[in-house]
């Protein structure tokens, strides 16, 4: 169920907006992951960055955001889409510089400020990773959907996270418009991303 469950939500928001394909005065896009146009959730976070500086959705705006949510200590979902999205920007050529990929933890008890600085911009120096307090980030989990809990390991420190293995793109006026199911392609995406940026 842990591995088919973001099939599932991608399948879902695909047949739930397959008329929502386009926004208001713009030509319609043809996207090759999940188009969400529409969608009435995931509008935004408060959260701090891996730098100590206060973040919200709003400081990105004027780039294509790519926002995942996982944790530092993940033994293959989190490094696999990190690394693919480092594969993502390389495709992009100069265009990646009007891209932000985002890395929310979900483990704000191990996921610390320093550790994130470290881990995030390995797979790419343009990344930002994102923590809040516990309650923070089961708001923002939860304003965007993401399912996720704690697994216990031997000891209380060993724990895992299940959680949804998606991303979400956001367009340059902030406003959500794809989601990226894990293990999809890479050429895929950057088509997609190449879309939103025409």
């Amino acid at each position: 169920m842990r591995k088919l469950l973001p099939i599932l939500v991608a399948a879902a928001l695909a047949f739930s907006l397959s008329a929502c394909d386009k926004l208001p005065g713009k030509q319609a896009a043809s996207f090759q992951n999940a188009d969400v146009t529409g969608l009435d959730y995931a509008k935004g976070f408060s959260l701090t960055d891996h730098t100590g500086k206060p973040r919200t959705l709003a400081d990105y705006k004027g780039k294509v955001v790519i926002v995942f949510f996982g944790y530092t200590q993940c033994p293959d979902v989190c490094p696999t889409t990190m690394a693919e999205m480092a594969g993502v920007m390389q495709k992009l050529g100069p265009q990646a510089d009007q891209v932000q990929v985002l890395f929310i933890t979900l483990d704000p008890e191990r996921d610390t400020q320093p550790l994130l600085a470290s881990y995030v911009p390995a797979f790419d120096r343009r990344f930002v990773g994102l923590y809040g307090t516990p309650e923070q980030t089961a708001k923002t989990a939860k304003d965007f959907k993401v399912f996720f809990s704690k697994v216990p390991g031997k000891d209380p420190g060993s724990y895992t996270i299940d959680h949804m293995a998606g991303s979400y793109v956001f367009d340059r006026d902030g406003r959500l418009r794809l989601f990226i199911r894990h293990g999809g392609s890479a050429d895929a995406i950057v088509h997609d991303i190449r879309q939103l940026l025409s």
